[in-house]
């Protein structure tokens, strides 16, 4: 174990809690035997959870459902890293198990699938029947065909097998090095060697007698396979043994028409000095017209082994040089490329001068930006200005200027009419077609920002779609959904969550995913609003669930319960729906819902937890001394006895009551060291309060907001208030240290990944991020705006260090040696500061743990010493080296 503990001694760890994985299991085996089985009706005692008892629980996620709305799949992980997913019946709970399971599906005619390295399992849900198919090098279904298809290592040779999966053979095709499904799941394309050379084919999977042959005889193997959206085209490029890429091709099916770019070709690669990038991403236009891919500079000079590694910071750059290391060297970054293969034109997009790249909806233009642009500055992204790169003309103009680089603060539209962007508290759109801006919501009687992201003011809501063809915009603000005319001139709220104070959002697609990679991209969905929509609903009691809406009956319940929900899952029926149910004191459950919005679970995780002690959690409100309205959790702990007072942890991490009804598994390997469940077990309850801050006034009013919560419980006269403990981590630990300088509340205090002092930390750098940490005081967390050679009295006031030699609070501090998020130097001066007034405090410092601790060994050392230092403090339980450090 590599724990640095500083302090004036060092000592062994207290034994209590120390349990590893392989006692565990014998502890577990040994019990097992002893115990025997209850008679019928015999009701079990419950008992107290121990860590003996932690190894039994497993996490749960839901992995897919079954065209026929009859079964499902989900897996299990155990802490031992052992998964494994489940195939069961929601009606007659049949159920079957797999291991190591890496890619699963349902297909329409009652067989499961499930890929295993380089095994498929084939199972029949109606018989039973399980085929083993071995020596798997790539399988894929066709839900539109209903076949399977398979390329295996047969005799030391490549064998693509096209069958049914009850194993009905439809055609087998040697060779065949890999291949690629449409869209659609009617054709396959393929590459196959023939006569030692390398040949690409298009098999019509209803049609076997269409099979065409696109290439022949290239010299090199054919990779990378990327269809146009609906499957009428298909790009995929050729790259010799070194994986330098030397052709890109382009085949259009209906015309039966195959493009070729070379890349030694100079009428086609005008700038040569220019190589495709070794390993592209290839990616075709709606229209076809298209082929977009990354390139890369041949003219990148390589540094001379005799040239000295100094780093050179000039005052003039645009980036602090890490930065400009990690994220901007813009000149050696890959450059997006267009390829127009009616045209026979190939053309360079993104430059260093512009090097970001987003693509219209249509893929008619790029936006192009550079985050340099008003650099340096204090934020920790400056604004930009956005130029409109016309595809077919290629001419350039600039469009936006200055606009803040927020999160999804720029978005094409899916119909590619429009570019929307939110400028000065309101959202706009640019009409590509007119060239014209218009302000949407000026005259819209609502705010589209909320406090939606941890420690910022407010930021923007959200724009996730569009309407079919773009005739209206969507839009969020902080409880509902807007449809709004791109000309401004008519808008309609869609939900009616404010009236509720519940929060309306567009339900994620399940195993759904956009990301395209070789340029940015926010994907906007198109929504057609005479159809049902699926919302996911969150209440600001924390309750949540799903509703469907219609433009005729609004919102309607599938389910909303006072828990936590999340994971749905439909067919294409939807006459069923499938959820993640979960609360402090229920593990997650699997639940099934119908369109009458009743409910039943069908598949429980940890059912041992019945058999112990177990606590539960409660909403409470309050107000802080300026009267402003808060949440927080409270969780109760296990076998509570109103007759008894207890000690309390309050855990602080800005809005953090939201997450009262989260499950967590009892376990000793936590990255923060700090597991609700085990000490709810051992007879604590723990506080959960939301802060809210106070513009350049972040440490008084968080300690107001900490000690408010405090008081609201104490109230109810079940607390000891003489055995409260505080702990944060990240945010939360410079909370923490920044608390027990103002009050002596708390009995004890553990903070994790603390900033310690505001001045220093102003002059610093992030190593994660390479940039200046300016930008903690600007817009988000901190909220000073101003520097501390303008306010220096502001910095020292919220700063932890400044106010040290006030602590009367026993303090335990750690960190990661090498995390890349909060700098471990400032830890350590505050533990300097805190040791030079002689105040009782021990630092535990992790060798090679960054932010959070990964080493498992290290998690169980940080799980322990941490319920240790609480058992001490707030239950007078000896230990050795906590008594021996602030003796």
């Amino acid at each position: 174990m590599e724990t640095t503990i500083i302090n004036n001694t060092r000592a062994v760890i207290c034994p209590y809690k120390m349990i590893g994985r392989t006692a565990l299991i014998l502890v577990f085996n040994f019990v097992l035997q002893l115990v025997a089985c209850p008679s019928w009706g015999q009701v079990l005692q419950k008992k107290e959870l121990t860590p003996s008892d932690y190894h039994l629980w497993s996490q749960l996620h839901l992995d897919n459902i079954a065209p026929n709305e009859q079964w499902t799949s989900y897996r299990l992980s155990y802490s031992d890293d052992s998964d494994s997913l489940f195939v069961r019946n929601v009606n007659s709970k049949t159920s079957y198990s797999f291991t190591g399971i890496e890619t699963s599906k349902f297909t329409d005619d009652n067989y499961f699938l499930a890929g295993h390295s380089s095994d498929l399992y084939i199972l029949n849900l109606k018989t039973a029947g399980k085929e083993k198919v071995e020596n798997i090098i790539q399988y894929d279904y066709s839900e539109a065909t209903g076949l399977l298809l398979i390329v295996r290592l047969k005799e030391h040779k490549n064998l693509m097998t096209i069958r049914t999966p009850s194993g009905r053979l439809i055609k087998e095709i040697p060779d065949v090095s890999r291949f690629s499904l449409s869209p659609d799941g009617r054709n396959i394309v393929f590459a196959s060697k023939e006569n030692d050379k390398n040949a690409v084919r298009i098999l019509d999977l209803k049609q076997f007698d269409t099979e065409k042959w696109i290439i022949l005889n290239a010299k090199d193997p054919i990779k990378g396979f990327a269809w146009q959206k609906k499957g009428h085209s298909v790009a995929f490029f050729s790259s010799n043994e070194q994986k330098e890429v030397n052709s890109v091709f382009h085949y259009l099916l209906k015309q039966d028409k195959l493009y070729v770019l070379n890349a030694g070709s100079k009428t086609e690669f005008p700038l040569d000095s220019l190589s495709i990038f070794r390993s592209p991403e290839l990616h075709v236009s709606d229209d076809m017209q298209r082929v977009f891919f990354n390139v890369l500079s041949n003219n990148i000079p390589e540094k001379s082994k005799s040239e000295s590694n100094v780093e050179v910071w000039n005052g003039n750059d645009k980036w602090l040089y890490l930065d400009d290391a990690k994220h901007g060297r813009f000149e050696t970054a890959l450059k997006n490329a267009v390829w127009i293969p009616e045209r026979n034109l190939f053309r360079q997009l993104s430059t260093n001068e512009l090097p970001i790249i987003t693509l219209s909806g249509n893929k008619d233009f790029a936006i192009l930006s550079n985050p340099k642009d008003y650099e340096p500055q204090p934020e920790f992204d400056s604004p930009r200005d956005y130029y409109l790169l016309d595809l077919k003309t290629f001419e350039k103009s600039l469009f936006l200027k200055k606009i803040a680089n927020e999160r999804y603060n720029v978005n094409a539209s899916p119909g590619g009419k429009y570019v929307s962007y939110f400028k000065e508290g309101a959202w706009w759109v640019y009409s590509l077609k007119d060239k014209k801006h218009t302000n949407l919501t000026l005259n819209i009687p609502t705010k589209f920002t909320a406090r939606e992201l941890f420690f910022t003011r407010e930021s923007v809501c959200g724009n996730p779609g569009w309407t079919i063809d773009d005739k209206e915009i969507l839009l969020y603000d902080q409880y509902d959904v807007w449809a709004v005319s791109p000309d401004g001139t008519s808008y309609r709220r869609l939900t009616k969550g404010k009236e509720s104070k519940i929060k309306f959002r567009m339900a994620e697609v399940p195993n759904k995913f956009h990301y395209v990679s070789i340029y940015e991209e926010n994907h906007l969905e198109s929504y057609d609003l005479d159809k049902e929509l699926l919302l996911r609903a969150v209440g600001e009691d924390h309750k949540s669930g799903f509703f469907t809406w219609t433009s005729k009956k609004k919102e309607k319940k599938i389910v909303y319960l006072d828990s936590y929900i999340d994971q749905l899952f439909y067919s294409p029926k939807r006459q069923k729906f499938f959820f993640k149910e979960q609360k402090f004191d229920l593990s997650p459950r699997l639940v099934e819902a119908d369109r009458s919005a009743h409910y039943k679970p069908f598949f429980q995780s940890n059912p041992q937890q019945q058999n112990y002690y177990w606590g539960k959690s409660e909403l409470i409100r309050y107000q802080n001394s300026k009267g402003i309205d808060l949440r927080g959790a409270l969780l109760y702990p296990a076998n509570y006895d109103p007759t008894k007072k207890y000690p309390m942890i309050v855990e602080i991490y800005e809005l953090i009551s939201k997450e009262m009804h989260y499950y967590k598994n009892p376990s000793l390997y936590n990255e923060d060291g700090f597991n609700r469940t085990n000490f709810s077990a051992d007879g604590y309850f723990i506080l959960l309060p939301d802060i809210t801050q106070e513009y350049r006034n972040v440490g008084t009013s968080l300690v107001d907001c900490v000690t408010s919560a405090v008081d609201k419980v104490l109230e109810r006269n079940i607390i000891n208030p003489d055995k409260i403990g505080l702990i944060g981590f990240s945010s939360g630990g410079y909370e923490t240290a920044f608390t027990i300088t103002q009050t002596n509340r708390f009995a004890t205090a553990i903070a994790g990944g603390t900033n310690a002092d505001l001045r220093s930390l102003y002059f610093s750098i992030g190593n994660g991020t390479g940039k200046s940490e300016m930008w903690r005081f600007q817009s988000t967390y901190w909220m000073l705006e101003k520097t501390p050679f303008q306010a220096p009295e502001l910095y020292d006031a919220s700063s932890p260090l400044f106010h040290v030699q006030k602590v009367q609070t026993p303090l335990l501090l750690w960190t990661g040696k090498n995390d890349p998020q909060v700098d471990p130097h400032q830890s350590m001066a505050f533990y300097l500061a805190l040791r030079s007034f002689k105040k009782k405090v021990i630092m535990l410092q992790y060798p090679k743990e960054t932010h959070v601790i990964s080493n498992p060994v290290n998690q169980s050392d940080i799980t322990s010493r941490m319920h240790n230092w609480f058992d001490f403090f707030l239950k007078d339980v000896p230990c050795d080296w906590v008594e021996n450090g602030i003796r």
